[in-house]
């Protein structure tokens, strides 16, 4: 009896301590962080699928809890990584997604501010959690929506895993249950994947999907991992559409429209880039771009890709689309004319040879002449015998006349002729 009578005195005597020390610490304003006697939590998980809540209590009085403002640090760490995610929060639990993991460290404390200064009056110290969670057998679950309606998600088996484990994969979207369409497997028949197509998402709803692994062999239910993704933020857009590239004033001049989407086409919800021959790659939220090139190379390329960045946050790119090409005005203006006039003489030439294998045109240039016949060589012998006879017989006339003439009427003749030349020297 006389030692519960210590005992009970120890204790209230530990109480008008801390109930002192906490009162001193209210006056100087200062922070006080209590022992194992003061403030302490206790932590308790509830498994619930593809979560765990995490949830605590703390020892504060009922004055206490109304009299200050009362929040929780909560630490946590994924086994197998190394990033610690740390959060304050004024609730008692925290739901934590266990995705493909296969458990995690948590600690809390508990902390009291004074609700004029929001200043820290009191802090408990760490209470530790450690939670284990069934083996898990797959990672690096990657999901992706493209062209709209196709769906494929991918997976790998880990090396641990059970020679006679097989993966099967549905999700729920919008109220609905969907298994897989076609599977993807790796050369030992293990499903590695699935593709699915004609699927229609709410960008709005979340897609929660069920992968389970089951043993063969006893054909037990297995295990089961679940994740959850939200349409939109692993949509993999198409490249920007009619993309069109010109140069004027000595500027790049780039306009182009966004592609289809699942979710939200406003214009504010894509960020694109742009990359152009021998440039850096840059960020427009625009749908055009205009860029000073004063020296334009020979041949230059202009590209652009997409995502989601403002209305919601996506970073999955689209493929660049295809490189538009761009020369400098004048080059451009040769080779077009060139090009026209090269299309215009072969469209001519063909027509002229049409025209000659319809008309025969070619037959009636190419024919051979034909050689005379004897008879016309025989008219043409006897016709140059004629006219020989009759040179031969003028010429036998004229030199007979001039034989004819007497001498003296020749010298006189001579004589009169160089009188009228001396006249005309004259």
């Amino acid at each position: 009896m006389a030692r519960v009578t210590v005992i009970s005195i120890m204790l209230i005597l530990s109480f008008f301590q801390h109930t002192t020390l906490f009162s001193t610490s209210l006056a100087s304003g200062q922070r006080a962080v209590v022992d194992a006697l003061g403030l302490h939590n206790v932590l308790w998980i509830t498994k619930h699928e593809s979560r765990v809540i995490l949830s605590w209590n703390n020892n504060l009085t009922k004055e206490e809890t109304e009299k200050y403002t009362v929040k929780y640090i909560l630490s946590y760490k994924f086994f197998n990584t190394t990033h610690e995610r740390k959060e304050r929060l004024q609730e008692q639990k925290k739901i934590i997604r266990l995705d493909l993991h296969s458990g995690f460290n948590a600690k809390v404390k508990t902390q009291l501010f004074a609700k004029e200064t929001e200043d820290v009056i009191k802090e408990s110290g760490w209470t530790e959690f450690t939670y284990k969670a069934p083996p898990v057998y797959i990672q690096n679950l990657s999901c992706i929506i493209y062209n709209i309606s196709f769906f494929n998600c991918t997976w790998h088996i880990k090396a641990e895993a059970p020679e006679d484990i097989q993966i099967f994969f549905s999700y729920r979207h919008v109220g609905k249950d969907f298994e897989c369409q076609q599977y993807i497997k790796n050369a030992r028949k293990k499903n590695i994947g699935c593709h699915m197509k004609e699927i229609c998402f709410q960008p709005s709803r979340k897609i929660n999907l069920n992968i389970t692994v089951r043993d063969l062999r006893n054909n037990s239910r297995g295990l089961s991992y679940y994740k959850a993704f939200t349409p939109q933020k692993i949509e993999k857009l198409n490249p920007p559409i009619n993309v069109s590239v010109s140069l004027e004033n000595r500027s790049i001049k780039i306009h182009w429209k966004p592609p289809p989407t699942i979710g939200s086409a406003s214009n504010k919800c894509f960020l694109y880039q742009v990359k152009i021959t021998d440039r850096k790659i840059v960020d427009v939220t625009a749908e055009k771009y205009e860029y000073p090139f004063h020296k334009p190379a020979n041949k230059c390329a202009a590209q652009v890709r997409v995502k989601k960045e403002i209305c919601i946050r996506n970073k999955i790119w689209s493929e660049w689309s295809e490189p538009v090409f761009i020369h400098d005005e004048k080059t451009v203006d040769v080779m077009l004319l060139s090009l026209t006039l090269f299309c215009l003489l072969i469209f001519l030439g063909g027509l002229l040879i049409c025209a000659c294998r319809r008309y025969r045109c070619l037959e009636v240039i190419t024919m051979p002449v034909p050689h005379p016949s004897d008879n016309i060589k025989t008219w043409l012998a006897a016709d140059e015998t004629h006219h020989q006879k009759q040179m031969s017989m003028q010429m036998e006339m004229h030199s007979g006349v001039t034989m004819g003439i007497p001498e003296e009427n020749r010298d006189e003749k001579v004589q009169q002729q160089k009188c009228l030349k001396e006249s005309e020297d004259l």
